[in-house]
């Protein structure tokens, strides 16, 4: 499975960005799909994630304390393989590299990063006061 990460970038304070992350490779049934992020000097940090299907279109999703309400984590449906993250309301600490990560819905909690099986390359998001 690769994971192709992309929509990063400098925004003011309030503003607005979306991260868009393409799944490739082995097809999987099942699957949790969704973002970390890691700010210098700190431990990664769980964004927000959903647990999808291949053959349905709707989803159970997840969001870190730190994001609910300003974050929006989605699938497009018409290809099952693209997950976004609209992100709102930025503040200066959303500041980080944003990495998107795949994992099976059996492996554990999906809050621990040490359960997910693939990551993307990381897409710098800067948030300026």
């Amino acid at each position: 499975v690769q994971l192709q990460a992309s929509g990063g970038g400098l925004v003011q304070a309030g503003n607005s960005l979306r991260l868009s992350c393409a799944r490739s490779g082995r097809t999987l049934p099942t699957y949790v799909m969704g973002w970390f992020r890691q700010a210098p000097g700190k431990e990664r940090e769980f964004v927000a994630a959903g647990g999808w299907s291949s053959w349905s279109t709707g989803g159970t999703i997840y969001y870190g304390e730190s994001v609910k309400g300003r974050f929006t984590i989605s699938r497009d449906n018409t290809n099952k393989n693209t997950v976004y993250l609209q992100m709102s309301s930025l503040k200066p600490e959303d500041t980080a590299v944003y990495y998107c990560v795949v994992k099976s819905p059996a492996s554990g909690d999906h809050r621990d990063p040490k359960t997910y099986d693939y990551w993307g390359q990381g897409t710098q998001v800067t948030v300026s006061s």
